[in-house]
C-alpha cells in the first residue's frame, strides 16, 4: 500500500495488521508453533465435544459447561488464527474495516463468555461439594438453559460497545495496527481524537466485569476449601479436591495471562513492543489450547474415554 494511503486519509476502508513488529524475518518459523497450537486446540476441543455427546455418563451439568467452554474456545481460534497464519505465511495483512470490527467483537465477547462459564463452573463445584443434596435439583436442565443463555448474552451485550465506539472515531494518521488481530485498544489508539471513553470502557470491562467474576470465583472456592478441610480423612479431602483441580487450572490459565496482558498493554510502555504483542497473543491463544489438555488429563472420566477411543476399544 502506498505511503499516501497510510498517512493521509479519513476513516479507512481497510486496516493493515502488522503481525509481530520487529520479528518479520522469523514469521515462517513463528507460524509453526501457532499452527501447532491451532491444531491441538481444534482437535482437543472437538474431542471433548464428541466424548461428552457419546458418553451418557457424562451428561451432567459440569460437562455441559465444559462443552460450552470448548465451543467458545473453538470460536476464539476460528476468529483469530486463520488471519494470523495468513499474515505469517502469505503476508496477507489487509483486513476490511467491518471485518476488523467483527473480529474485535468476537474476541471480546468470547472472552467475556469464557469468564462467565468459569464462574458457572465454580458455582457448580460449590453446590456439588458444599450442598450435595441439593445438587440434582439446583442444576436441572431447565435451570442450566437460563444460566447458559445469561452467560452468552452477557458476553455479547457487554462487548457490543467495542465496535460501536471504534467506528465513531476519525482515523487520519495511519491504518497500521501493531497486532496480528483487531483488539479494541490497539485499533482505537490509531484514532486522531480523544478516546477516553473507549479506554474507560475497556477498564470497566477489565475490573468491574472480569474483576467481579474473579471475586465470585474466589468466594466460591473459599467455601469449597472450608468444606473440604472439614472432611474426616485425608483421602476423602484429596479425592474431593481432585474434582476441582482441572477447573482451578483452567481459571489460572485464563485470568492470570489476561490480567497481565491488559495491564502491560496500558501501562507497560517500557516493555518492548514485540514482547507486548507476543504476550497478548499467548493470552488469547494459550487457554483455548490448554483447556482440553487440562480436562483430558485431569478428569478421570474423560481421560478413560479418550484412552478407549484411541485404543479402539468399545465404550
Amino acid at each position: 500500500m502506498s505511503e499516501t494511503n497510510t498517512t493521509h486519509f479519513t476513516n479507512p476502508s481497510t486496516f493493515i495488521l502488522q503481525g509481530i513488529p520487529g520479528l518479520e524475518p522469523f514469521y515462517v518459523w513463528i507460524a509453526i508453533p501457532f499452527c501447532t497450537m491451532y491444531t491441538i486446540a481444534i482437535l482437543g476441543n472437538l474431542a471433548i465435544l464428541f466424548i461428552v455427546k457419546t458418553e451418557r455418563s457424562l451428561h451432567g451439568p459440569m460437562y455441559y459447561f465444559l462443552c460450552m467452554l470448548a465451543v467458545t474456545d473453538l470460536i476464539m481460534y476460528t476468529s483469530t488464527l486463520p488471519k494470523m497464519l495468513s499474515i505469517f505465511w502469505f503476508n496477507a495483512r489487509e483486513i476490511d474495516f467491518s471485518a476488523c470490527l467483527t473480529q474485535m467483537f468476537f474476541i471480546h465477547s468470547v472472552s467475556g463468555m469464557e469468564s462467565g462459564i468459569l464462574v458457572a463452573m465454580a458455582y457448580d463445584r460449590y453446590v456439588a461439594i458444599c450442598d450435595p443434596l441439593r445438587y440434582s435439583t439446583t442444576f436441572r436442565i431447565i435451570v442450566l438453559a437460563p444460566i447458559a443463555l445469561a452467560v452468552v448474552l452477557r458476553g455479547a451485550i457487554l462487548s457490543l460497545p467495542y465496535p460501536f465506539l471504534t467506528r465513531q472515531w476519525p482515523y487520519c494518521r495511519t491504518n497500521i495496527i501493531l497486532q496480528p488481530f483487531c483488539m479494541h485498544m490497539a485499533v482505537v489508539s490509531l484514532a486522531c481524537a480523544d478516546i477516553s471513553i473507549s479506554s474507560y470502557y475497556g477498564l470497566f470491562m477489565l475490573f468491574c466485569v472480569m474483576g467481579l467474576d474473579v471475586i465470585f470465583i474466589a468466594i466460591s472456592y473459599m467455601q469449597i476449601l472450608r468444606a473440604i478441610f472439614s472432611l474426616p480423612t485425608k483421602d476423602t479431602r484429596l479425592k474431593t479436591f481432585g474434582t476441582c483441580s482441572s477447573h482451578l487450572c483452567a481459571i489460572l490459565t485464563f485470568y492470570i495471562p489476561g490480567l497481565f496482558s491488559s495491564l502491560t498493554y496500558r501501562f507497560g510502555q517500557d516493555v518492548p513492543l514485540h514482547i507486548r504483542v507476543l504476550i497478548g497473543n499467548l493470552n488469547l491463544l494459550v487457554p483455548p489450547m490448554l483447556n482440553p489438555v487440562i480436562y483430558g488429563v485431569m478428569t478421570k472420566q474423560i481421560r478413560e474415554r479418550l484412552l478407549r477411543l484411541f485404543t479402539h476399544k468399545g465404550p
